[in-house]
């Protein structure tokens, strides 16, 4: 299984090839370090150490202000579980909706160097992680 934390540089092309300004959710799935790892950002490190989790949690504190004031909003914290329908032996420990008023505000809020401060307690946190862009359809006719 490949490991994913970022996104390459060809997924933000693909992401920015749509110039359409319409409302995108981004849908998070999360898989914790049992124990956060600060060794990127030492700065960032508790005096005493923390769960991945935990970590995670300081990461939306910080977070929570600069999506908000790019006109993002978190819509939807669960904590992940066992599949009803996939593998076994996948697990995601937390899933995240996040709407964004468009692709180019969520770039907006993605490059803000004060967000990017508190980047380090979200690597930290997270062993796995995919972000998958969705926009929304319209509802199909009920006859």
């Amino acid at each position: 299984m490949q490991i994913a934390l970022y996104p390459t540089k060809e997924q933000i092309q693909a992401l920015l090839a749509d110039p359409a300004e319409t409302p995108v959710v981004m849908l998070n799935l999360l898989r914790f370090r049992a124990l956060a790892d600060y060794s990127a950002s030492p700065a960032l490190a508790p005096a005493t150490p923390i769960s991945g989790a935990e970590a995670y949690a300081r990461y939306i504190a910080h977070t929570m202000p600069y999506l908000r004031r790019s006109g993002g909003d978190l819509m939807f914290l669960g904590e992940g579980g066992q599949f009803l329908i996939g593998p076994a032996d996948e697990r995601w420990d937390q899933v995240l909706l996040v709407r964004q008023s468009s692709v180019q505000s969520f770039m907006a809020f993605a490059t803000d160097a004060a967000y990017l401060a508190g980047l380090g307690h979200r690597t930290a946190a997270l062993e796995d992680s995919r972000l998958l862009p969705l926009v929304e359809l319209p509802s199909p006719a009920v006859e």
